[in-house]
């Protein structure tokens, strides 16, 4: 192979189907079953023969399964996490057989709303069924199955991620040695559903939505507005004074209008803006929503102990010290949590000023954590 195409780190992306009979189907959370389940999924490494080296990776919100590598050798973008997984970064898959899939509801191969119902040959739109983060999980681990994968070294996820590992934790603790949540809560706020919310009275009430029944023209205009509300929870008033300040855009004085004046309007523009070219907007609702009804502690009655009382897992659990979206008393919140159910549990608030959006920039200060982390887990493996 060339030696260009070798740095590039190809890689290709994968399908699982399952689910093709009534008897096989996914239960969900909502009553519903569905039928005829796309996990688009991607992995990187091999899998040890003892099966002691698989660590699964779960992406936030806007993410998929392309955690990192390039398409093509003419691919000019990696994936999300790319400078955190690869040969020799801090999820090593020189080492780790790695794992990431799209979840279910979302946009990017896996079965959602935009895919096609086989029991009636027309697109599910807003007759897809309401999903919960736990319907995620409960598709990863037909996934593992196939895989032949028996217990995963670790399962990664930062923001949504880290509900869905949270997830995994409790429901298949059998099946999970170790868990990194980084960035994360056990249960979605009152705050975070209202953004939610507001997300997506915005798509729905762009004239395009039609229901959910849009085909020649997205609501564009809404999910554009919706991405542009989020992505203000992804960052501190830090990180936006140091970056934009007052600073005017295309412009050296007021308008006096109601057009962009400021560059942090024309950067947030531009992020509404690349966000449709690569989502969808009914997709945005149901993962929404999906993190909206999220509270590990609900099936234990409200008690977050209660909720950790079978774990079988340690835990690395990360916070960042200028995340507003899930701050650090959230993960503290987890962190007692285990404690009180005597599970082993590292924790640590990394001071920086990128706010929530830190999990996918301070890749030293967290690398060092996950790779030193993922190692000991690894030779506690090996050492019984």
């Amino acid at each position: 192979m060339d030696s260009k195409i070798k740095d590039k780190n190809l890689v290709k992306p994968q399908d699982f189907l399952f689910g093709e009979t009534e008897e096989d189907a996914l239960p969900l959370d909502c009553g519903r079953k569905l039928r005829s389940v796309n996990i688009r999924y991607e992995t990187y490494g091999k899998l040890d023969s003892d099966g002691g080296n698989a660590v699964l990776i779960l992406h936030a919100l806007s993410g998929n399964a392309h955690v990192t590598g390039y398409y093509s050798e003419d691919d000019r973008k990696p994936g999300w996490w790319h400078e955190m997984v690869g040969p020799g970064r801090p999820i090593d898959t020189d080492k780790y057989f790695v794992v990431c899939s799209n979840v279910i509801g979302g946009c990017s191969g896996s079965t959602g709303p935009r895919s096609l119902n086989m029991e009636t040959g027309k697109l599910y739109n807003m007759d897809f069924p309401v999903i919960t983060i736990a319907d995620m999980v409960r598709a990863q681990f037909h996934l593992m199955r196939h895989l032949k994968i028996e217990k995963w070294l670790s399962i990664v996820g930062g923001s949504m991620g880290g509900m869905q590992a949270l997830e995994w934790a409790t429901t298949y603790p059998d099946h999970v040695h170790s868990v990194i949540a980084i960035a994360t809560t056990a249960r979605l706020s009152p705050q975070g559903i209202a953004f939610d919310w507001v997300g997506r009275e915005a798509i729905m009430t762009d004239t395009n939505w039609q229901n959910g029944e849009y085909y020649e023209k997205a609501p564009e205009n809404g999910l554009a507005t919706a991405r542009m509300l989020a992505h203000i929870t992804y960052l501190s008033d830090e990180s936006m004074s140091r970056k934009f300040g007052r600073g005017l855009q295309e412009t050296d004085e007021y308008s006096f209008d109601f057009s962009r004046n400021f560059a942090v309007e024309s950067y947030l523009q531009y992020q509404g803006a690349r966000f449709v070219e690569r989502f969808d907007a009914n997709s945005y609702l149901y993962i929404t929503r999906a993190m909206d009804y999220f509270d590990i502690s609900e099936r234990a009655g409200g008690n977050l102990s209660a909720a950790f009382a079978e774990v079988k897992s340690s835990f690395l659990v990360v916070s960042f010290s200028s995340d507003w979206l899930f701050p650090s008393a959230q993960s503290r919140e987890i962190v007692r949590a285990l404690v009180n159910n005597n599970i082993e549990v590292s924790f640590c608030e990394i001071e920086s000023s990128y706010g929530h959006d830190a999990f996918l920039l301070e890749i030293d200060t967290l690398g060092k954590m996950l790779s030193d982390f993922l190692r000991n887990r690894h030779q506690e493996w090996k050492h019984g």
